[in-house]
C-alpha cells in the first residue's frame, strides 16, 4: 500500500512541476470572466448559457488533463531508465500500475474539483446557483469518467509512445462519448452482420455518456434517483477494474534492455 501511494505522490508532483493544472486553470477562469462580461452587453441574465459553456468546457480540459497526465506515467519510467530502480525495489508491476493510476486520477479528480469551485461561484454571482445535491452527483459521477480515463490512458501507453497513446486514447474516449451513444439509431437501418457487428460494438465499449449529468445542472431538472446514480458509479468502477487488469496483463512480462532505452 505504501509503495502505491509513494508512486501517486509523484505523479501529483509531475502535476504541480509541469504546471498543466495552473494553465487549465488560467483558461477557465478567463472563460468565466468573459461569461460574466456579458453584463456588458445586457446579457447577464443568461446564466444557463453560462453554465451550459462552463461546464462543457470544465470537461474538455478534464479530458485533456488526464489523457494527458496518464499516458505519459510508464513510456517516460522507461525512457530516462527509471523503470530500472523503481521494480528493483520491493514494487510489483501491479502496485507500479496501480499507483500510477491513482496518481492521476487523484489529481485530476483535485483539479476538476477546483474547476467545478470556479465556475459554481461564478454562477452563484449570476444569481443562479447550482443545486448542490445535483452538482454532488454530477461531480462524483465524472470523477468516475476520469477514473476511466486514466486507466485507458495507462492501458495504452503500455505498448505504444506517449503520443500514439494520447492519439488513440483521445479518438477511443471522443468516440465513447460522441459515436457510441448514436448507434441505437442505427439499428433502424441496418440487418444482417453489420446490425450484429454494431450491436456487439455498441456494449462492449464503455458508456461515458452516462457520466454526464451537465444537463440537469444546467436545466435545474433535479437530482438522479439512488438506484440508477449506483448503478453507475459500480459500472464505472468495474470498469475501470477491467482496464487496470488489461493493463496488467499487457505490463506483467514486458521486458526492459538497457540498451534499448534512449
Amino acid at each position: 500500500m505504501i509503495p502505491t501511494l509513494t508512486l501517486a505522490r509523484v505523479v501529483w508532483l509531475e502535476l504541480l512541476r509541469r504546471k498543466d493544472f495552473y494553465v487549465l486553470l488560467c483558461l477557465l477562469a478567463a472563460l468565466c470572466a468573459g461569461l460574466l462580461s456579458l453584463d456588458i452587453f445586457g446579457l447577464g441574465g443568461v446564466v444557463t448559457f453560462i453554465k451550459d459553456l462552463g461546464l462543457l468546457a470544465i470537461w474538455i480540459l478534464v479530458w485533456i488533463l488526464t489523457l494527458n497526465l496518464s499516458v505519459r506515467q510508464l513510456p517516460r519510467e522507461e525512457s530516462q531508465g527509471t523503470i530500472f530502480p523503481l521494480l528493483a525495489k520491493p514494487i510489483s508491476r501491479l502496485e507500479l500500475i496501480v499507483g500510477k493510476w491513482l496518481g492521476c486520477w487523484s489529481a485530476t479528480g483535485f483539479a476538476a474539483f477546483c474547476f467545478y469551485a470556479l465556475l459554481a461561484g461564478v454562477a452563484a454571482l449570476q444569481g443562479g446557483p447550482f443545486a448542490p445535491l445535483v452538482l454532488a452527483q454530477a461531480f462524483l459521477l465524472h470523477l468516475t469518467a476520469i477514473a476511466i480515463l486514466a486507466a485507458l490512458g495507462i492501458l495504452l501507453s503500455t505498448r505504444l509512445n506517449s503520443d500514439a497513446a494520447a492519439t488513440l486514447a483521445y479518438l477511443a474516449s471522443g468516440a465513447c462519448l460522441l459515436v457510441i451513444p448514436q448507434i441505437p439509431v442505427a439499428f433502424e437501418t441496418l440487418v444482417g452482420p453489420r446490425r450484429d457487428l454494431l450491436l456487439a460494438l455498441y456494449f462492449a465499449t464503455p458508456h461515458l455518456e452516462l457520466f454526464d449529468l451537465r444537463r440537469r445542472l444546467v436545466h435545474d431538472w433535479g437530482a438522479m434517483p439512488i438506484q440508477p446514480f449506483l448503478e453507475i458509479l459500480i459500472y464505472g468502477a468495474l470498469i475501470t477494474i477491467i482496464l487496470l487488469t488489461l493493463t496488467w496483463l499487457a505490463y506483467r512480462r514486458k521486458r526492459f534492455v538497457r540498451g534499448d532505452i534512449l
